[in-house]
């Protein structure tokens, strides 16, 4: 059988993965081979792991709770440490945007139905604010240079993360409104169908294997890893280092109280219409797996 895991630049754990050998080198004593599919937009994740396209993916918080909002049978597999520094609310240091409160009627880019979502919607909640209402969310267009929007005045606000953020940062034009460690743990998040979890949780623990293993080997080669997204994903290498040396590199099981994290970011998605029904989270928490997955994520590199 092939096993065959998501990949897209936004999900670094599983970005790196694909570029080194540990996955087949995990799934071998179970008789198993890896393969790789690569797409561009993390928010299709879930259709992917519904469709029988992909066996196991990767996002941050927000696309398993509108792949559960849509229906989807998915299980949480494992999730990153917390990633404070992953990224930031910018707005223009000299501008006239000092509080979250001063976003209302403006404009803020970010991903839409990534993780983004979840540090905008819980920030605006917060203070008595709705994602949507008050503050209108935009898809960044291909080109377009956010830093000069935010320059010019055309938008509020900016979500960014990675290099972008590495580069925004050196310039010293912007200040960071809301950092994500102040608002949301924003975890990577791990997740699979339910019958390949239930069927083949040896085939999940080996996967949270690989993707300890190439997490250890980003934390001890940051600037080779760096030059490899420099190369394929614009920016600088300095700028990619930046970004990677700030994530935690380490995988946690999925636990009850990480489930409570993502219920409190259903609530507030359902409060502001941006899912369509109430999503009761533990139905996507598989206990049983926590024990397997936990063994493999304490191994030694």
């Amino acid at each position: 059988m092939t096993v065959t895991l998501g990949v897209h630049a936004s999900n670094p754990s599983l970005y790196y993965l694909a570029r080194l050998p540990y996955l087949d080198e995990e799934l071998a004593p179970l008789g198993e081979t890896g393969a790789f599919h690569h797409y561009a937009d993390g928010t299709r994740t879930g259709a992917l792991l519904a469709e029988g396209v992909i066996d196991f993916g990767g996002t941050g918080s927000t696309p398993p709770i509108t792949a559960q909002a849509a229906g989807h049978d998915l299980v949480y597999a494992a999730v990153s440490a917390p990633r404070p520094d992953h990224g930031a609310l910018l707005v223009l240091d000299s501008g006239p945007v000092r509080t979250v409160a001063d976003l209302k009627g403006g404009t803020v880019v970010l991903s839409v139905g990534s993780w983004q979502t979840h540090l905008l919607a819980k920030a605006l909640h917060a203070q008595g604010l709705s994602y949507g209402e008050d503050v209108t969310p935009a898809r960044p267009a291909a080109g377009e240079d956010q830093a000069r929007r935010l320059r010019d005045g055309e938008i509020a606000g900016w979500i960014a993360q990675g290099a972008e953020l590495a580069a925004a940062r050196r310039t010293g034009e912007f200040r960071e409104l809301v950092r994500t460690g102040d608002v949301i743990t924003d975890r990577s998040v791990f997740f699979t169908r339910r019958e390949f979890a239930t069927g083949r949780p040896e085939v999940v623990a080996a996967i949270a294997t690989a993707l300890r293993r190439a997490d250890a080997w980003v934390a001890a080669n940051p600037a080779e890893a760096a030059a490899i997204a420099a190369e394929n994903l614009g920016g600088t290498a300095a700028d990619w280092q930046s970004a990677l040396v700030a994530l935690p590199w380490r995988l946690e099981p999925a636990t009850a109280g990480f489930v409570a994290e993502q219920q409190e970011a259903a609530d507030i998605f359902h409060g502001v219409g941006f899912i369509d029904r109430a999503l009761t989270v533990a139905d996507a928490h598989l206990s049983a797996l926590e024990a397997p997955v936990a063994a493999a994520l304490a191994k030694a590199v």
